[in-house]
């Protein structure tokens, strides 16, 4: 048996790697060396150390954009609140929810309420209008059963037999009858009005170019508008020539 040969043994193997074409096992350092060398001539793009600062900046502007994605919703709530409270009023088959009832209800008795309140209004209106209309006619009933009597006073105060106390007294029933509206008219002089007065007698007379009252007999009363008793009066009239 021959002797072996370490040094023969892989100076065979070289010329063996050789022929097929294999550079063989290179040394650590070289490929350390290579390693290096290839990160130097490497550029710097996006995968590189640029890319760590492009990153660093889109991390920065990061919060920007959340914040841009947390504001779509945020305008949004307005029509989601509509949807909700139509939601609390309407169920999905379009019907009221207890909610939508209990405003319904709401809505009903205040348009009732309403009603009953202009209802009310009327009703006090018209009562205070029957209230004036029977006081006035209670006026009115008075003062008709004592006409006699005023026109008595009347004709004694024209001819001057009207003594101081009695005066006083026929004084105090005309304040009385102003007191709840009622009016005395009709004088000697004035025009003569056929609504508010009442001729008993018409006499020609060549001093008046129209007709005018000459002598009242009986005094009219009033309250407002509505005569209670028309004022009796001798008309003069135009002389015809």
């Amino acid at each position: 048996m021959s002797d072996f040969s370490k040094e023969d043994y892989l100076a065979g193997m070289d010329e063996v790697d050789k022929m097929a074409g294999n550079t063989g096992p290179q040394p650590a350092s070289d490929s350390a060396q290579g390693s290096d060398s290839d990160r130097a001539s490497v550029p710097a793009t996006s995968e590189g150390p640029a890319s760590s600062e492009g990153s660093a900046d889109a991390s920065a502007a990061q919060p920007e954009g959340e914040s841009q994605d947390q504001q779509a919703p945020a305008e949004t709530d307005s029509s989601a609140e509509a949807e909700a409270a139509v939601d609390q009023e309407l169920n999905r088959d379009g019907s009221l929810t207890p909610l939508g009832q209990a405003k319904k209800e709401a809505a009903d008795y205040l348009e009732a309420l309403q009603r009953e309140r202009a209802d009310f209004v009327n009703f006090r209106n018209r009562s205070q209008k029957e209230q004036d209309r029977f006081r006035q006619h209670g006026i009115i009933d008075v003062l008709t059963a004592l006409l006699p009597a005023l026109d008595d006073i009347d004709r004694i105060r024209t001819h001057g037999q009207l003594d101081d106390s009695f005066a006083a007294v026929a004084t105090k029933i005309d304040k009385t009858f102003e007191k709840f509206g009622v009016e005395k008219y009709g004088a000697a002089g004035e025009d003569f009005d056929p609504t508010k007065y009442d001729a008993v007698l018409r006499k020609p007379d060549a001093s008046v170019d129209h007709e005018v009252i000459d002598t009242l007999v009986e005094a009219g009363y009033r309250i407002g508008d509505r005569v209670i008793r028309a004022a009796r009066v001798v008309v003069a009239v135009p002389a015809q020539e």
